[in-house]
């Protein structure tokens, strides 16, 4: 078994250096991620540049540097989808996502679409590594109209997800039927309510949703799939 593991930590370490020689020039992060804890065997330059860290450093946060430098809620929708193709164990299989990352002191995060597949299998054939490419989505003149679109949504309904949350049954359908272009005299007909109620509810909706238009009421109810 230790001969095993020798062997295996051996050819690892061949596949590492001859992707080391080349992942500098590649454009863009490369990050190779143990599977038995999903820490980082090895990031290229470029990504420990962008997060302003060593790779010592990094290697020592162990899984942990998902959740410092990885928006949570794209680690959430993806490690089942990595958990996945681990399982599946096909070597040509790739996995494409997006997710966030926060740069090195700098608030905001910048969007990358990432590749993944399988770097490393032991003896038994089971996957011990797989390795990642993220490009960084930095302007919006390159990339496609509707994928920044996509984008820009997914990040709307994540800042607005509480608020949407905290609207009432009756609220969601007033502020469906607003969005649509219904004055107050026909949502009073449309869900058999007073005209009266129907203001009242309108004057809260714009409070928690700090709409300042009918622009923003429809974007909103867009965003939910309520229109």
């Amino acid at each position: 078994m230790e001969k095993d593991l020798r062997s295996h930590n051996r050819l690892f370490k061949k596949k590492l250096d001859a992707l080391i020689e080349v992942a500098h020039e590649l454009p863009c992060v490369v990050i190779v991620l143990n599977i038995a804890d999903f820490s980082v065997e090895y990031m290229s330059p470029r990504g420990l540049a962008q997060l302003g860290t060593t790779l010592k450093e990094i290697k020592a946060l162990g899984s942990g540097y998902l959740h410092k430098y990885f928006n949570p809620e794209d680690v959430d929708y993806y490690a089942p989808q990595l958990l996945n193709l681990i399982e599946q164990n096909d070597e040509n299989e790739v996995f494409s996502f997006f997710q966030q990352v926060r740069f090195a002191e700098h608030p905001d995060w910048h969007w990358h679409l990432s590749t993944l597949k399988i770097f490393m299998k032991d003896r038994f054939g089971r996957p011990t590594h797989v390795i990642v490419a993220a490009h960084t989505v930095n302007s919006i003149e390159h990339i496609n109209p509707k994928v920044n679109r996509l984008l820009e949504e997914n990040n709307f309904l994540r800042e607005n997800q509480n608020i949407f949350l905290s609207l009432t049954r009756r609220e969601r359908e007033v502020l469906r039927l607003l969005a649509l272009g219904n004055d107050s005299n026909r949502i009073a007909s449309e869900l058999y309510i007073s005209v009266k109620t129907v203001k009242t509810h309108r004057k809260n909706l714009r409070k928690k949703l700090n709409a300042q238009s009918t622009y923003d009421i429809t974007r909103f109810a867009q965003a939910f799939d309520l229109i």
